[in-house]
């Protein structure tokens, strides 16, 4: 018996009677190898199945990475109605150095929860008992880190810094001044946005209130249009 196929069915010959016999081939019995072909390529260039600019690809920052190690000695707890830290023992048992600069730095993080690990553990470092005479030594390193985030694109991100600043600023005091040029510059090109405009005169009074006269002279040096708490 031989057989001999065309489109959607097979066919059959008897040789001894020269009969022929069909039989329909299901979709399942034949499958084009251009399909095949075709489905294996669909895989391999589907954009849903290979990313390679997928966040999943991406590797985490170092914050992410030191953090999920448990490198930063706190964590995140998730309240009904708003979040808090948790240390693993008083936050004035800690050095600031590093953990002071650790966090000032990732005060340009932009995902949860390390912006509110940053942000919140920034703030709380800075409440406890000796907070001025750790940071002052700091004030160095801190600086860049600050100004850093008060230049960053991202609001947000630019908004922690000016909090963390002044926060600082409400620890330190006059200690901030030698250092205040450095940072004045980042808020002038911005004080004219009215987005940020109320928040960065607000700030910048903080800075003269806790800062004193002298802060004052810097301020009106960088941003004329400053109008003095005094006025």
């Amino acid at each position: 018996m031989q057989k001999s196929e065309c489109p959607g069915r097979v066919q059959l010959r008897n040789k001894a009677t020269g009969t022929c016999a069909d039989r329909t081939s299901s979709h399942a019995d034949v499958q084009p190898r251009s399909t095949i072909q075709q489905s294996k390529n669909s895989d391999k260039f589907n954009p849903r199945t290979i990313n390679p600019f997928g966040e999943q690809l991406r590797a985490p920052s170092a914050f992410a990475a030191i953090y999920s190690k448990g490198g930063i000695p706190c964590r995140l707890v998730h309240g009904s109605v708003k979040h808090r830290l948790q240390w693993e023992c008083p936050p004035e048992s800690f050095p600031f150095d590093p953990l002071r600069v650790s966090l000032a730095e990732r005060l340009r993080e932009t995902k949860h929860p390390f912006t509110f690990v940053s942000k919140e553990g920034f703030r709380e470092l800075l409440l406890v008992r000796g907070a001025c005479e750790k940071a002052v030594p700091l004030l160095p390193r801190l600086i860049p880190v600050l100004k850093a985030a008060l230049v960053h694109p991202d609001d947000d991100v630019f908004e922690r810094g000016l909090g963390a600043l002044v926060q600082l600023s409400v620890v330190v005091g006059p200690a901030l001044n030698d250092h205040l040029k450095h940072l004045l510059t980042s808020l002038s090109k911005r004080v004219m946005d009215k987005k940020f405009k109320e928040q960065i005169t607000s700030a910048l009074q903080k800075l003269e209130q806790h800062g004193g006269s002298g802060s004052l002279i810097i301020i009106k040096s960088k941003i004329p249009t400053y109008c003095s708490i005094g006025c």
